[in-house]
């Protein structure tokens, strides 16, 4: 394929499923000599991946919070201002935004603007998580301004082609890294897993919308017939302390341990026994991918979306009717006492490496950039 000129818009860089799908698809064709662009709301000092030295970051310096919806307004209208004149100076082949508000800035910033390819990608499922009123309709509009618009499932696409005026919604899902690279910070697992302890693993935001909560009753119901079993989640967020003080009520300190956010992220994979999801809802959760791309027997709800897209039941994991709480309760004690079965589901799981290449996945970006620069 013609090496072409690539942009990607996104909030930020920091910790986070669609930052890391940025950054690795942006690395993957600067490392392959194209000319790659990163712009970003916010300022590098938020940046949680690492870029190629040779792409080109740009902070737009725009990410101050709006006290109401009139600055909310005013500071939507400067971001849209900015990236038009990085989009005119530059006159990238492609401009790419990742995520909601970020492809409705780019549908306004890029009207009028020809022989650019601009393309929205949503990276979790619009109904699940609102946007609010206003910014509903500014996505309705803004996404019918854009050449096309990317969803991770089929379920995303209809819900895209019957809720926005997009014209062109083709469904590209995330590719697995393979290995995964080093970032800071290096956390080592064997400061919180003693060597004969088996893990339960859960990576994710510190929020509502993971389901930790309700992970953490679970695995308390559970946790004294199993005390060499522990469970890591991995993640930060706003949810801490409400979940610390959780574990404290269930006296569960040492067997529900909450590290935080790590860069090293493959080395508790490899020391993981089983990975579980517990969401509400995901859009393509990456990291149930990377946890059966190193061979972690896989356990998640079946919530929308993505998981379905993955696991292929009782096959390289389970999947669980979602919000089953007790179903999802017999099936992780069941995957505690069955080691052959874990074995099996985690040997199935590494098929991930293959069904979601990033040589693949990346022809498929590939192919609608040569469709949309026609």
């Amino acid at each position: 394929m013609v090496k072409k000129n690539l942009l990607f818009f996104i909030y930020s860089l920091s910790s986070g499923g669609a930052e890391r799908v940025t950054a690795n698809m942006a690395n993957y064709w600067a490392d392959r000599g194209w000319s790659v662009t990163v712009v970003t709301v916010v300022g590098q000092d938020l940046d949680f991946y690492q870029l190629h030295p040779a792409i080109k970051r740009i902070e737009l310096g725009l990410g101050k919070k709006s006290s109401n919806q009139l600055m909310g307004l005013i500071n939507n209208l400067k971001r849209i201002s900015a990236l038009r004149k990085i989009l005119k100076k530059l006159r990238p082949d492609v401009a790419l935004a990742m995520m909601s508000t970020a492809s409705v800035i780019l549908g306004f910033a890029a009207m009028g603007l020809a022989n650019i390819a601009t393309i929205g990608a949503e990276r979790t499922h619009p109904p699940r998580l609102p946007l609010g009123p206003l910014w509903e309709k500014l996505r309705c509009f803004s996404y019918g301004k854009l050449k096309a618009v990317v969803a991770l499932t089929s379920e995303t696409a209809a819900w895209l082609n019957k809720n926005t005026n997009a014209i062109y919604v083709p469904i590209i899902p995330n590719a697995v890294q393979w290995p995964l690279a080093l970032n800071q910070p290096i956390v080592d697992p064997n400061k919180f897993i003693a060597d004969n302890k088996n893990i339960l693993l859960a990576v994710g935001r510190l929020d509502q919308f993971k389901g930790f909560s309700t992970l953490i009753d679970i695995f308390a119901n559970i946790a004294p017939q199993y005390p060499n079993w522990q469970l890591i989640i991995l993640g930060e967020g706003y949810k801490r302390q409400e979940f610390e003080q959780q574990i404290v009520s269930h006296n569960l300190q040492k067997q529900i341990i909450l590290p935080g956010a790590v860069g090293n992220i493959s080395q508790w994979y490899n020391r993981a026994d089983i990975y579980i999801l517990s969401s509400d809802f995901e859009g393509f959760p990456n990291t149930l991918v990377e946890a059966m791309a190193h061979g972690v027997c896989p356990i998640s709800f079946d919530c929308d979306t993505g998981p379905r897209d993955i696991i292929r039941n009782n096959v390289d994991g389970l999947l669980i009717a979602p919000g089953e709480k007790e179903d999802l309760k017999e099936a992780v004690v069941n995957l505690i006492n069955n080691d052959m079965l874990r074995k099996q589901y985690g040997k199935r799981a590494t098929e991930v490496r293959e069904r979601f290449a990033v040589e693949l996945i990346a022809l498929k970006w590939e192919r609608l950039f040569s469709e949309l620069n026609k």
